[in-house]
């Protein structure tokens, strides 16, 4: 497979073959949905805390006699049916991670990049630069490579791509990504993907 290299104006300069293996890898739709239902189960803190009777304070004190009053007995007023009282079945903090083979989360990362390759939603910039680290440059960029639509941008390394990183931030459309941290999520919530062919060599290079 070709993919056709395009420069910061948004015309073609150039075509590169890309690995078979990484971009026309059999598509595991299981596979991506797992490493997605695990990448954001895996974001998710767990911190949630609510009180039972036995952690709620006060209610030490019996509220009326056991008899003669002619209501249901009462013990505490920091049971549950009473107004401060603790919770039944609510949450505590809990692990929600899941965990996936290296292969299979690999595999999940191919399946997804060949269906981006497939649809030819992957876009190729000679060098992935801006004259400044300005929002209206890079805007004025990716709707020249992709129009309209949004874009997930790929950088080789954000230290070195700084301007990059700084000019999209403020785009709505638009995310900007350390190729180290590619995922299966971000690849499915943009529709198209730009990446300077630095970036393309390190993902072979990672999933090949």
């Amino acid at each position: 497979m070709k993919l056709d290299v395009y420069n910061m104006e948004g015309k073609k300069i150039d075509s590169v073959e890309v690995s078979a293996e990484v971009f026309e890898a059999p598509i595991r739709v299981d596979l991506m949905h797992q490493a997605f239902v695990r990448q954001m189960a895996n974001a998710r803190l767990g911190t949630h805390q609510t009180k039972v009777r036995g952690e709620v304070s006060g209610g030490g004190k019996k509220p009326y006699a056991q008899k003669g009053t002619g209501r249901a007995r009462q013990g505490s007023t920091r049971a549950a049916q009473w107004v401060g009282g603790g919770k039944i079945h609510t949450p505590h903090p809990r692990k929600y991670t899941k965990r996936m083979p290296l292969k299979m989360r690999r595999a999940a990362m191919r399946s997804a990049l060949s269906v981006k390759a497939s649809e030819a939603q992957i876009f190729l910039v000679d060098e992935l630069k801006l004259n400044e680290a300005k929002t209206k440059l890079m805007d004025q960029s990716l709707n020249a490579i992709v129009g309209s639509s949004s874009v997930l941008v790929l950088v080789p390394n954000n230290e070195a791509y700084s301007d990059v990183v700084r000019a999209t931030r403020n785009l709505s459309y638009a995310k900007s990504l350390d190729v180290a941290y590619l995922n299966v999520r971000d690849l499915l919530k943009y529709d198209k993907v730009v990446m300077p062919v630095a970036a393309l060599e390190n993902i072979q290079s990672h999933l090949g």
